[in-house]
């Protein structure tokens, strides 16, 4: 995944939690970026057509942005996933947060026949915890 796709990703799942466009602030916080790096991405995803930004009112993103976006959430998810389950990592999150910048898609294919995905996934994705809803109760278990 590269770091367009990361921010793809990021911007999608801000409008989920806001409902409405991605303020560029929302997004630099989750990517844990400057303001100024976020803004100048921002720029160049708007150029490829991957998402409209309106000054003062925030970022939507395209059509073609959303499916980049679902795909770059799907691969985190697989990652996620495969931490947690396969290799039983307790810190998966910030793992898969490390990992999702250099593994490509094809890798994410790979590890995703290894792992049991269920296939509402990305929408089973939790966007306030930043983790895979259906791993919650996995690690409530386990306790």
């Amino acid at each position: 995944m590269n770091t367009a796709d990361q921010y793809l990703k990021a911007i999608y799942l801000v409008q989920e939690q806001d409902d409405g466009p991605a303020s560029t602030g929302d997004v630099a916080d989750m990517l844990e970026v400057s303001p100024a790096s976020a803004n100048e991405m921002i720029g160049k995803l708007e150029e490829e057509e991957l998402l409209d930004h309106e000054k003062y009112k925030g970022v939507d993103l395209t059509d073609e942005g959303i499916r980049r976006a679902r795909e770059a959430l799907q691969n985190y998810c697989i990652i996620e996933r495969f931490l947690l389950e396969v290799l039983e990592v307790e810190e998966f999150r910030e793992e898969a947060k490390q990992l999702e910048g250099v593994i490509d898609e094809t890798v994410a294919e790979r590890l995703d026949t290894i792992i049991d995905r269920e296939p509402q996934c990305p929408d089973c994705f939790d966007a306030e915890g930043d983790v895979c809803g259906l791993l919650e109760p996995e690690l409530e278990a386990s306790d």
